[in-house]
């Protein structure tokens, strides 16, 4: 069966025109086939009737988070995600690998809808890239900017990365923000759910798929606290793309775009809700409590002692105070600027240790795409 690498670059004649909005560039290069040569031909090959400079810079800054997304995501698919795509077909009988495992004890279908989250992202950034190229703008390229190691172990495909998966401070305070009645847009903030700092969310050589048995499900419980990092990790990243594309669709002056961030930020807010669940799981029985004699890490009983704040089965987001004046309501939070746009998605990539070992070149890339964004406006 083939890997997912395999399956996600293996060419496809329906997706010719698609392929051709990428742009093979250089590090040499880099700056000016990634920023762009000013403004677009805005040719309307599309059927938009309009589309504005803003529209470009946001929909530049989504390609390139879309591009780290599928970067990232494509790690975890290597060693996690499972079934031959598209469309997805599990074999049976195909043996999983401990880290597998570990992920399919948080939900019997997690390598499967990691190989789907997977394949989401990858047909964000393609898209993105080629809707650009079809309005006279520039694609975006960041393909000269990997070059960071990953994993060894069994699965992976060994190509040079533009992620970083094996030093991550995982924020976790999403997982308390959506539990509680506050907002950051007023404000608010949130302690972490659990401290996951310097930790691994893949196997990063063969030797973490060893370690000590637990009683409790199939697995160890060293592989296992890696699938639980994950998961927690899971969260975060589609968390803030589904704030990121409500922040910018706000900006957005053209119908066409809006219909497009708007239905990407539908499939961001899909794949949030999924690892939600998921990374619940990891924290109530069967999996929890245990810990890593290996990493230290911990992972309790969410459930024992009951605390609402971090609850497992609250899934959905809690009613909020959006307005002093109106009745608390159930929404996507944050979603300004400041909390939940672009440069603000920048900084939590950063922060989380996502670009650990990136080039002074990649930090100011990133940083004009995202200043452009933020600087647009509606009309």
């Amino acid at each position: 069966m083939k890997t997912i690498t395999d399956v996600l670059e293996r060419p496809a004649s329906r997706r010719s025109f698609l392929k051709k909005s990428l742009v093979a560039g250089a590090v040499a290069t880099a700056g000016a086939s990634i920023l762009g040569k000013g403004l677009p031909l805005l040719a309307q090959e599309s059927g938009s009737a309009s589309i504005t400079k803003g529209d470009v810079a946001i929909l530049r800054f989504l390609a390139a988070a879309e591009l780290i997304e599928s970067d990232l995501w494509t790690q975890y698919a290597e060693l996690g995600g499972i079934g031959k795509l598209p469309p997805i077909e599990v074999n049976p009988n195909e043996k999983l690998n401990p880290y597998q495992v570990a992920l399919s004890n948080l939900d019997p279908d997690g390598p499967q809808y990691i190989a789907s989250n997977t394949l989401d992202e990858v047909s964000h950034a393609t898209f993105l890239n080629a809707y650009l190229q079809s309005v006279g703008a520039d694609p975006v390229d960041l393909s000269a900017f990997a070059v960071l190691s990953g994993s060894t172990a069994t699965g992976s495909s060994g190509k040079p990365r533009l992620t970083n998966l094996m030093d991550l401070n995982v924020d976790t305070s999403w997982y308390v923000r959506y539990r509680s009645t506050a907002s950051p847009d007023a404000g608010a903030t949130f302690p972490q759910a659990i401290t996951l700092n310097g930790v691994t969310a893949i196997p990063r050589t063969d030797a973490d798929f060893e370690g000590q048995s637990n009683p409790n499900f199939p697995g160890n419980d060293h592989i296992q606290a890696i699938a639980n990092v994950a998961g927690f990790h899971f969260g975060q990243i589609e968390q803030g793309g589904t704030s990121l594309y409500a922040a910018l669709s706000q900006k957005v002056t053209s119908p066409e775009v809006l219909q497009i961030t708007l239905g990407i930020g539908g499939d961001e807010i899909a794949h949030f809700l999924e690892w939600v669940d998921f990374s619940g799981n990891g924290v109530q029985p069967p999996v929890a409590p245990f810990s890593d004699p290996i990493s230290g890490l911990s992972f309790p009983n969410f459930f024992h002692p009951l605390n609402k704040q971090i609850q497992p089965s609250l899934i959905f987001p809690v009613p909020f105070q959006f307005n002093p004046n109106l009745p608390n309501v159930a929404m996507i939070r944050p979603i300004t600027d400041e909390f939940a746009g672009a440069m603000a998605a920048v900084k939590a990539f950063t922060a989380s240790g996502l670009f650990i070992g990136q080039s002074p070149e990649f930090f100011e890339t990133l940083n004009k795409l995202a200043t452009a964004a933020d600087a647009a406006k509606r009309g």
